[in-house]
């Protein structure tokens, strides 16, 4: 099972990969993983803000499965514009940003 430390490397080695082809600007890692609770059925939680331009379903999608097939596990991607005003303050304070 992957921890915290190893999804955040990868994240951090992939980053300009990210950037390059699927437009990231920010991605951080959330929840279960970034918190240290989780377990064998936790999804890794990414939250991401897309470059102007690049917030397509399209590449939101292709982004989704190039991440689960690197993680090998499913991934809840989530845009930050996205997430609901009640929860926003919780997500931010526990993102690890790469």
């Amino acid at each position: 099972m992957k921890r915290q430390e190893d999804i955040l490397k990868i994240l951090t080695e992939q980053k300009q990969y990210l950037v390059q082809n699927f437009g990231v600007e920010e991605i951080a890692l959330f929840g279960p993983y970034a918190r240290g609770e989780e377990n064998e059925e936790s999804d890794i939680d990414i939250l991401i803000q897309f470059k102007e331009g690049y917030k397509t379903f399209d590449n939101y999608m292709e982004l989704k499965f190039y991440l689960e097939e690197l993680f090998g596990k499913t991934v809840d991607l989530v845009i930050k514009s996205a997430i609901k005003p009640r929860l926003k303050p919780y997500i931010l304070e526990e993102a690890k940003y790469v």
